[in-house]
């Protein structure tokens, strides 16, 4: 599949797809199309020749656009998630070369999240989040999660929920789209399991450390960097229990409770008032709270 003859359009929840000779819109309700859907294609054309202009790199394997764009969630402060699946590295300097045709406003090679690029497209307005993720390294997770079942602390399945609901724009040798067709399979009982036993006793199970025992001797100190710190760990590996028991893959760390409410058919009692007490109520009441989470949870399992 060559890019300069398809393709695809993420704005406004809008699926377009472009060839030579048809454009064919899906995906949208009562469509119009208006003075914002026209600058929308073009500022899809400008995408386009950035994605071409990596495309040409013989590293490149495939490319797939993800986060909010993809999930149909993205807002005016949404930047576009662009993943650039590679064999090897790509020299910044050339990459760099590339981003300056399009962006006064960058920053190449940044490694603080991984392999990556973010810089603002001028014309575009919009700002562009490129991940470079190596071929091997991606499709071991896959295998480590998918196939053999490993739960991590928090988020286990967020890597193949990436995978699941990319746009896939070029995939020079159908790499990547055998691997996201791959995960067109039931959610395996075992990983559920193995993610729900591994959560619930960083939770409160573990004799030692669990992340209930350290809040409470945060609190106790009244250590503020520490409270912060164990609440978000806690909410992390609730949430992934939560998606786990649901059988979904786990959509990140934005809009979770949104995500759940909307997603989930099962849900621990009073799960929206005590996510929000948690996070932002009385230093007083956390513990409980969080006590009243887990409760309420096993009642779940």
């Amino acid at each position: 599949m060559k890019i300069n003859n398809l393709k695809f359009g993420v704005y406004n929840n809008l699926q377009i797809r472009i060839n030579k000779k048809m454009i064919c819109f899906c995906g949208a309700d009562n469509f119009q199309l208006t003075i914002r859907e026209k600058l929308n294609m073009e500022n899809q054309e400008i995408l386009n020749s950035v994605l071409n202009e990596f495309n040409r790199f013989e590293a490149i394997e495939a490319i797939g656009i993800g986060g909010s764009s993809a999930a149909k969630t993205a807002d005016t402060a949404s930047d576009i998630d662009i993943y650039m699946f590679v064999n090897r590295d790509i020299p910044q300097e050339q990459r760099e070369k590339i981003i300056k045709k399009y962006s006064t406003n960058y920053e190449v090679g940044g490694e603080y999240f991984g392999s990556g690029d973010e810089f603002y497209v001028d014309k575009m307005n919009k700002q562009l989040d490129v991940m470079y993720f190596n071929k091997k390294w991606f499709e071991d997770n896959f295998e480590n999660i998918w196939i053999k079942h490993y739960p991590s602390n928090g988020y286990s399945t967020c890597f193949l929920h990436t995978l699941n609901i990319m746009k896939i724009v070029n995939d020079k040798h159908g790499w990547l789209t055998k691997l996201q067709n791959r995960l067109n399979t039931p959610y395996p009982q075992s990983l559920q399991k193995n993610i729900i036993k591994r959560n619930l006793m960083l939770l409160k199970d573990k004799p030692f450390a669990s992340y209930y025992e350290q809040l409470a001797k945060a609190l106790k100190r009244n250590d503020m960097n520490s409270i912060n710190h164990r609440t978000a760990a806690f909410l992390a590996s609730y949430f992934d229990i939560i998606f786990a028991k649901n059988e979904l893959l786990h959509p990140g760390e934005k809009r979770l409770v949104e995500f759940a409410k909307s997603k989930c058919k099962i849900l621990p009692k009073d799960f929206e008032k005590n996510v929000n007490n948690l996070a932002v109520g009385k230093l007083s009441e956390k513990l409980q709270t969080a006590a009243n989470m887990i409760k309420n949870l096993r009642e779940i399992l």
